[in-house]
């Protein structure tokens, strides 16, 4: 019933849209996606004027503090489980350009910091659970407390088109990267982010080291060897855990781009990863094939990706598939929309599928809201409902 009238309302705002410069608002400073700590800070100073950060900036410092909330309702619910939930988190982050500074090939020191908590009894990344749907929302709020999440050394060579990065990693920065699978700026749904749920991933604060190239001026090499066991409450624990438990998650990715400072826009790549069995994380070893594409035309990006285990061993799906798009420009140059639908086979009966809507407002430049709307279809561990409704809003506040 109100399929057609949001259709209507979605090509009206498109229609009226301004033009934006979608090549200069997805610019990277480098390789790794939207939320490395780099192009993080990168994106978010581009229309502010901060006297006080510029000039720590000038000494090679760029710092950031940001707080993020989210609340979720589903329509129904397990027995027992909760229908709502409500969280946030703070992070302080940065880099300090220590080596080289101010040249190409610079050496930085990266870190974040972050509190997660949440408000309700559920977790916001524990509530799809309760609803019988097989996947996760919005992961990184959680209710973990204190922790941490970067702090490592980056090291660029070849004149900026080649990097390396050693310490306490977030995978996700540089594995099966594109533009909209932040889960603080794009999609809610972890189907539509890193590893379409079928890659057994490590913790996203993980004792390791990975590298990157551009093998000539548009194809490039990604590799990292992380460990499985690292707990980032806990993080001094991981060199006892790297060197001496042994389980690890190497990943192999080789992919195209339009240019370096497009590469999670303009991008199709093919990862291999392979997962030890993990304590940690209470995963069995697996191993799989991950596949996206994505590529800007003019205010549109269209992206499918794809992603097969052999055991399913992290949520229980071996194989998923996505694809939709995001919009940029639209009613304000900094908005964005995104729509997008995965299908996934948890060889249940009926394979479960996943829509959903989001809507990204500038509302000021230094405050962002994202009304949410995800629908899921057979829910796997929930038979007795047909569809599950989940409607949330997301904020974010940033200095």
């Amino acid at each position: 019933m109100i399929q057609r009238p949001l259709i209507l309302a979605v090509v009206m705002l498109a229609a009226s849209s301004s033009q934006v410069s979608v090549a200069e608002e997805n610019k990277t400073t480098g390789f790794g996606g939207p939320e490395a700590v780099d192009n993080r800070i990168a994106k978010d100073k581009t229309d502010r004027d901060l006297p006080l950060k510029d000039q720590l900036a000038a000494d090679g410092i760029s710092l950031a503090v940001d707080y993020s909330a989210v609340a979720l309702n589903a329509n129904e619910s397990l027995p027992g489980a909760d229908d709502s939930a409500a969280g946030g988190m703070v992070r302080f982050y940065g880099s300090w350009e220590l080596l080289n500074r101010g040249e190409t090939n610079v050496g930085s020191f990266i870190w974040k910091l972050e509190h997660r908590h949440a408000y309700s009894d559920t977790s916001v990344n524990n509530l799809i659970f309760g609803t019988g749907g097989l996947g996760m929302t919005t992961p990184p709020f959680s209710d973990q407390k204190g922790r941490l999440t970067n702090l490592y050394w980056k090291q660029r060579f070849n004149d900026g088109q080649s990097t390396v990065v050693a310490g306490f990693l977030d995978a996700t920065d540089y594995v099966d990267v594109y533009a909209v699978a932040s889960p603080w700026t794009g999609f809610m749904n972890f189907a539509f982010s890193t590893g379409t749920t079928t890659m057994a991933l490590p913790g996203d604060a993980t004792l390791g080291a990975a590298a990157a190239t551009l093998l000539g001026d548009q194809f490039f090499v990604i590799g990292g060897i992380v460990d499985m066991e690292s707990d980032p409450t806990e993080p001094l624990d991981g060199f006892d855990t790297f060197f001496s438990d042994g389980h690890y998650f190497k990943t192999l990715e080789l992919g195209w781009t339009a240019s370096q400072e497009q590469i999670y826009v303009d991008n199709i790549h093919i990862t291999l990863w392979d997962s030890d069995r993990s304590v940690q994380m209470n995963q069995a070893e697996d191993s799989g094939v991950n596949i996206s594409a994505s590529k800007m035309y003019g205010a549109w990006l269209p992206f499918v990706r794809a992603g097969v285990a052999d055991n399913g061993s992290l949520l229980g799906i071996d194989k998923s598939l996505s694809t939709g798009f995001a919009y940029y420009g639209l009613g304000n140059a900094a908005n964005n929309l995104g729509v997008a639908i995965n299908w996934a086979d948890a060889n249940a009966d009926d394979d479960q599928l996943t829509l959903e809507a989001f809507y990204f407002i500038k509302v000021l430049p230094y405050l962002e809201l994202t009304p949410d709307l995800q629908i899921i279809k057979n829910p796997v561990s929930n038979p007795a409902e047909d569809t599950i409704v989940i409607a949330g809003i997301r904020a974010r506040i940033v200095y």
